[in-house]
């Protein structure tokens, strides 16, 4: 048994069922993916490196990673994760499809979050400002960062203008609607990270290191 597989965002839609509730899911091309190689860095610690085969195949490739790539008998792929393993199988070179999940399955997500730019306080936390009328001169800053006699210091944590979004981020306990194995399709209910197309890692929630 495998942790998951690597995938990529297609897109959201939904989809009816047959009492005609409507439910939102998101399109995940999962798979299929080659396992490049296999480790054993410590006890129970069994890990399986997969590469995403997409249709176009990879052009430039630097020497080491072909190196590495014929070393597994398998084509270059662009994209490649470690997952841990509960077993010996898989093998080097074996194909991971969709076929290791299963329909109402309970799986985690995880993928990179869109990247919003440099923001301000308002947008990046919410912050109410201050009033825009009569001449305020305070709509959209943040305000008192903190005291000036104790700790005469700001506070670590505090909400500041910064970076938003471009960040991993997990969102667990998502149900699989339904699987198209011919087209290595997972349908998860709800949203995941990241926008479309970005690639994404689908892991089981019920998976145990043994």
């Amino acid at each position: 048994m495998i942790q998951g597989i690597i995938g990529k965002k297609i897109g959201m839609t939904q989809i009816f069922t047959d009492d005609g509730r409507v439910i939102p899911v998101t399109m995940i091309q999962a798979g299929p993916c080659l396992v490049v190689q296999k480790k054993n860095i410590a006890k129970q610690r069994a890990k399986a490196q997969l590469g995403f085969v997409e249709p176009k195949p990879v052009k430039h490739v630097t020497k080491p990673q072909k190196g590495h790539f014929e070393k597994a008998k398998v084509p270059p792929t662009r994209r490649l994760h470690e997952f841990l393993m509960a077993e010996d199988e898989p093998g080097v070179g074996d194909t991971i499809g969709v076929d290791i999940f299963s329909e109402n399955e309970i799986v985690n997500v995880r993928g990179t979050t869109k990247g919003k730019g440099f923001q301000g306080v308002v947008r990046r936390y919410g912050y109410a400002g201050g009033r825009a009328t009569h001449g305020s001169m305070f709509h959209r800053q943040m305000g008192s960062s903190g005291s000036t006699t104790y700790p005469g210091e700001v506070i670590k944590g505090k909400g500041m203008p910064g970076r938003m979004g471009g960040k991993q981020k997990t969102v667990m306990g998502l149900q699989i609607v339904k699987i198209d194995k011919e087209r290595n399709l997972l349908l998860v209910r709800g949203a995941v990270p990241g926008f479309n197309g970005n690639y994404i890692y689908v892991l089981k929630n019920s998976f145990k290191r043994r």
